[in-house]
């Protein structure tokens, strides 16, 4: 039986507890090695193509794919449709119709009015033509992911979404993900990952066209990739190895907290696992339910490094000092348990998405709720929100005068024609009065 291992735990009072607590206010900066490798990468599927991405997918994924099975098929496709199990297709279908309401909700409307000179102005928007969705491979099949990616592009009215998840060494990508991809509106899917996959969704190749936004979570080199193609595409936001924190006060349930903390762990790599209480009883409770429940996990030495070398608890020394904490933190998810909730959630402004209470589990959100799971990481978070529906749309400006309108917006624009010396601005506008109507 694999034993859990020791965590870093520390209270205010220990010698190292504050140097720790300054080094949690994070700065989302490249690595070095990982900016330069991915700029290779970057350059080489921008000169050679789809050669390049076979090549990657081959070195990286172990495939040996020739070009024309760089797409799934539509028989992989039909056959995906058919390996997945009934409990599979009624849990797709249940979180899809979550995802879909919460889109359908916080997409933007158009919306016009008339200013002060008379002039309609207003904003219209309109889906994107074509998006790329990424979905990291690795260990398990982030179906959910899939759903929370393609499916708010859809929601969205996007016409045209292409998938990209690495295949396995045969070739082929697991039919659940297939399924999920297909069901959440993905028109295309490529067998391709990595930082190889978001260059060819930016760049385009002789085999795949380029998109207009590239969506998705994904490993440090996939995020360092959509942080170098900006500009090139659009993207949502910089998404990387999952992290929570679970903030609680003496009222949290620590068989709860501790499952939370376990279920985070599980995702493996980079995890980020934190546990913030100012009692110490609590504390003490919640290391032994996190023993306890260890034991019996399947992906428990998976589990176990992320335990090791990924996972804090600390002992605050007030809950004020905690909301700071996770303020300068930034974390991906936070759990909130404490007696003054409405309070204390107001006092929380970098979080990407927040559970509150006890009977809240962080899995929720993973999988069903309907605000899509893909969130800033890495402290990101002070600068990004989550994935919402309204990154699928564009904006667009829109401004309609008649001559009245311009008649009394031509003092304004002549000043300001005279300071910046742009003379023709202001005659831009002056010759709409002395024409003829």
């Amino acid at each position: 039986m694999v034993r859990a291992p020791p965590m870093k735990i520390l209270s205010y009072s220990d010698p190292a507890y504050a140097s720790f607590v300054k080094r949690l206010n994070r700065r989302a900066i490249p690595d070095p090695a990982v900016r330069d490798l991915v700029g290779e990468i970057i350059s080489e599927v921008a000169s050679k193509g789809d050669a390049a991405l076979l090549a990657f997918t081959k070195r990286f994924d172990g495939a040996t794919l020739g070009q024309k099975e760089l797409f799934v098929t539509e028989e992989e496709f039909a056959a995906a449709a058919e390996a997945v199990t009934p409990a599979t297709r009624k849990a797709v279908a249940r979180s899809l119709k979550n995802i879909t309401a919460f889109a359908k909700k916080s997409l933007r409307k158009d919306w016009s009015f008339k200013n002060a000179e008379g002039a309609e102005v207003g904003e219209r928007f309109v889906p994107f033509d074509r998006v790329g969705v990424y979905v990291p491979g690795g260990k398990a099949p982030l179906v959910s992911t899939a759903l929370m990616t393609a499916g708010f592009a859809k929601a969205a009215g996007v016409p045209q979404i292409l998938g990209a998840t690495p295949c396995g060494p045969d070739g082929k990508v697991n039919p659940s993900l297939l399924y999920a991809l297909r069901q959440a509106g993905a028109t295309e899917v490529i067998k391709v990952g990595g930082a190889q996959a978001i260059a060819a969704m930016a760049l385009g190749t002789k085999s795949i066209q380029p998109v207009d936004l590239i969506v998705g979570p994904g490993n440090r080199f996939v995020v360092e990739a959509k942080r170098q193609l900006v500009g090139a595409v659009a993207i949502d936001l910089l998404p990387g190895p999952s992290e929570v924190l679970i903030l609680a006060d003496k009222t949290g349930n620590p068989d709860f907290i501790a499952a939370d903390l376990l279920a985070q762990a599980e995702h493996g790599g980079d995890s980020v696992v934190g546990f913030l209480t100012d009692s110490k009883a609590l504390l003490g409770k919640v290391i032994k339910a996190v023993e306890k429940q260890f034991a019996t996990l399947s992906r428990s030495k998976i589990i176990q490094d992320v335990l090791k070398s990924g996972t804090f608890l600390l002992h605050v020394k007030s809950f004020d000092e905690a909301v700071s904490i996770v303020n300068d933190f930034a974390p991906e998810h936070l759990s909130l348990i404490c007696a003054d909730e409405t309070k204390r959630l107001a006092q929380i402004r970098t979080a990407g998405a927040i559970y509150v209470g006890n009977d809240s589990p962080v899995a929720v959100g993973d999988f069903l709720a309907g605000p899509s799971h893909t969130l800033p990481t890495g402290g990101a978070g002070r600068s990004f929100s989550g994935l919402r529906a309204d990154h699928f749309q564009r904006r667009t400006s829109i401004v309609r005068l008649d001559k009245k309108a311009v008649g009394k917006s031509l003092e304004v624009i002549e000043e300001f024609a005279r300071i910046e010396g742009l003379d023709a601005h202001g005659r831009s506008a002056a010759i709409r009065l002395e024409s003829s109507p």
